[in-house]
């Protein structure tokens, strides 16, 4: 029997966790030297393929020498937090993966001192030292400065470090080395990453850190053995959050091979496994022993920061396109999302046609939304709106702390744009290549919005990231945007001589042909306040020259919305309309009549 490490791999997104994955499951043997593989192999999901980012952490297992290595890939984005925060609870190690350019990131930071806290040693890998701009010695200095910011003990401080490539395949102990193969990293692992503790002679007890669900398996969960061994067959109980204890009996028990499940005879302490046998598993519950039960003590995990408000879709265009459509239908849906989701909250509210969902982050909620709609869902969302908590008498907001690098003749219109949303710079430090870097504490509602905001006053140049550093005091109200939006009067085709005629009032949001209802954004206005503007009218024809001109109409492309700029750009008294082909962004009160009335009031 093979002796085990259990780690996983953190940093912040895009610094290259599921490329090292992909780099160490080739080089331990994982896959044939001619079998063909697809890049980002632990990035299985679609929207995790299309966004280019690890939603959910994976479990993959290779071996190397005498050792059998379970390794956790883990979110790099900070609204995937609570994914780390459950991760962290199976292994005994973390390869804390760093960009030898960018440094140290926000997400860093978090990942980082979860691991800390937890009493787990990193190994730092500082990652892709091939760059032409990388500078590994300062980064590494950056390192260990938030090492001691974070309050690491004198153990922590003391960690390996590796040098690496995942991109190219290599790593090594120091810079001056030449390049060959993973191998100084494989060895670093065997010598830091400590045995797991557990004995196998005591009552059971496997604390759920993730689920999953198969047709022919039914729902399983997944976690590490603190302690005991299981079986197929064997009478065990489930421990709930509340207390609550559910026998059931073990049906499968799998342990992973390679990105491969693989169905055992027995497990042991300190093996991560996967059993089936009860549909009410969730994460954060104890398998225990049945006739000497000891529970575990549950995952905390941080507190949502934001909510948006989902709606039964009540537009003209309602049912057209959406499978599943009713209120019971959404709340089952949002209900099923809980038991593997544990960073989200859902509510009823007073109506019995909307649910609140509270999340980390609007990429997390946007996320939940793509794959609703993907699954056939239909129905509405509100703005995301942050969630304040009353701290001794005082109402807070939640704090994110953002990093920005920038070309330098940019930082005085971000330096405006974000301190016109409340945002303090705390820092700014001229970097390679004419870039800087600002680093700015802002209230989380700040950052609603500022996405496109932000990408047009650095030309798609900048880069933003942020992350969640606790509650203060409220900052007084953000500065709200000064375009107002163009608003369908009547239902009906939208006519290209409209939107023609339309086109200097501001950006246009859809194609001529396009169906529209009253109530219904189809632009910007770039003056302040909206505008009701009739999109299907059409040009009189007097002649035959008349209709030869209309064809000669030159239309700007239209702004095309993804879900998250469209989450971002709604605004209050607004909704976006979600349905498996179409978003939609509209008025709450379709009636420009009634809407009116009830703005004066």
């Amino acid at each position: 029997m093979k002796m085990i490490k259990n780690i996983a791999i953190i940093a912040h997104v895009d610094h290259g966790k599921t490329t090292l994955i992909d780099a160490i499951l080739r080089q331990s043997g994982v896959f044939r030297d001619n079998q063909k593989v697809a890049e980002r192999v632990m990035d299985s999901n679609d929207l995790e393929r299309e966004k280019g980012i690890t939603i959910f952490s994976k479990n993959a297992a290779f071996t190397y020498k005498d050792y059998k290595i379970n390794v956790v890939d883990t979110p790099g984005h900070a609204d995937f937090g609570g994914e780390v925060q459950r991760i962290l609870k199976m292994v005994d190690s973390v390869l804390l993966l760093v960009d030898a350019f960018e440094g140290p990131m926000p997400q860093t930071k978090y990942v980082l001192k979860k691991s800390l806290e937890l009493g787990l040693n990193p190994i730092v890998v500082i990652n892709k030292v091939d760059r032409p701009s990388a500078r590994p010695a300062e980064v590494l200095n950056e390192i260990f400065d938030l090492f001691v910011e974070l309050d690491a003990n004198d153990r922590q401080l003391d960690f390996p470090v590796v040098y690496a490539s995942a991109k190219e395949g290599f790593a090594k102990y120091e810079l001056e080395e030449e390049n060959h193969d993973l191998t100084p990293l494989f060895e670093t692992i065997i010598k830091h990453v400590k045995e797991p503790e557990g004995d196998p002679d005591a009552p059971l007890q496997l604390l759920v850190s993730a689920i999953g669900f198969d047709n022919f398996l039914g729902k399983w969960g997944t976690g590490r053995i603190q302690n005991g061994i299981i079986h197929p067959g064997d009478n065990v109980l489930m421990v709930k959050r509340n207390d609550e204890r559910i026998p059931f009996q073990v049906t499968k028990v799998y342990v992973y091979e390679g990105l491969k499940k693989s169905e055992v005879p027995e497990a042991a302490a300190g093996e991560i496994v996967s059993v089936t046998g009860c549909d009410e598993i969730n994460v954060g519950e104890t398998v225990t022993d049945k006739s000497n039960p000891k529970p575990l003590a549950t995952i905390a995990i941080d507190e949502p920061t934001l909510a948006v408000t989902f709606h039964v879709n009540d537009s003209p265009f309602a049912g057209n396109e959406g499978k599943y459509v009713s209120s019971q239908q959404i709340w089952e849906r949002l209900k099923r999302e809980l038991l593997s989701n544990v960073n989200l909250q859902v509510e009823k509210t007073a109506s019995p046609k909307a649910f609140l969902v509270k999340g980390r982050g609007a990429l997390q909620l946007a996320v939940l939304i793509e794959n609703m709609r993907r699954e056939g869902y239909e129905f509405q969302v509100s703005k995301p709106e942050v969630i304040l908590k009353t701290i001794d008498g005082v109402q807070c907001e939640p704090m994110e702390q953002a990093v920005i690098d920038l070309a330098e003749e940019y930082c005085g219109v971000v330096i405006e744009m974000l301190g016109q949303r409340g945002g303090e710079m705390t820092s700014m430090v001229s970097g390679n290549g004419g870039y800087t870097r600002l680093e700015f504490r802002i209230p989380a509602r700040g950052l609603i919005g500022v996405h496109n905001e932000f990408l047009t006053a650095t030309h798609g140049t900048g880069i933003l990231n942020h992350g969640f550093s606790g509650y203060e005091p409220m900052k007084g109200e953000r500065k709200r945007k000064t375009a107002g939006t163009l608003i369908a009067l009547e239902s009906g085709e939208a006519a290209a001589y409209a939107l023609y005629c339309l086109q200097e009032r501001g950006p246009i949001f859809i194609d001529p042909g396009t169906n529209v209802y009253a109530g219904m954004i189809i632009g910007e206005n770039s003056k302040e306040g909206d505008l009701v503007v009739n999109v299907c009218k059409l040009k009189k024809l007097t002649n035959m020259r008349s209709v030869s001109a209309d064809e000669a109409i030159r239309l700007i492309p239209p702004r095309r919305f993804t879900l998250e700029l469209a989450l971002e750009y709604i605004e209050d008294d607004e909704l976006l309309e979600v349905t498996p082909k179409t978003l939609r962004m509209r008025k709450k009160i379709l009636d420009h009549l009634i809407r009116k009335r009830s703005n004066k009031s």
